[in-house]
């Protein structure tokens, strides 16, 4: 069976905030990505796109 291919969604501004606010609140990234639906990777990535430290500490 072929594997389902995701479509890319792209970052709305109030995700982008939201993301920004849990950062400044050393929240860990994986659930920073459980609670935008995202996965931890696409958070990581974002959050490094955008200047913001999401370091591996839990």
């Amino acid at each position: 069976m072929a594997k389902m291919k995701k479509k890319r969604r792209a970052w709305t501004p109030a995700e982008v905030r939201e993301l920004k606010a849990m950062a400044r609140k050393k929240t860990p990234a994986a659930q920073i990505a459980k609670r935008l639906k995202r996965t931890e990777g696409a958070t990581r990535q974002k959050a490094f796109s955008i200047g913001l430290s999401l370091d591996s500490r839990s």
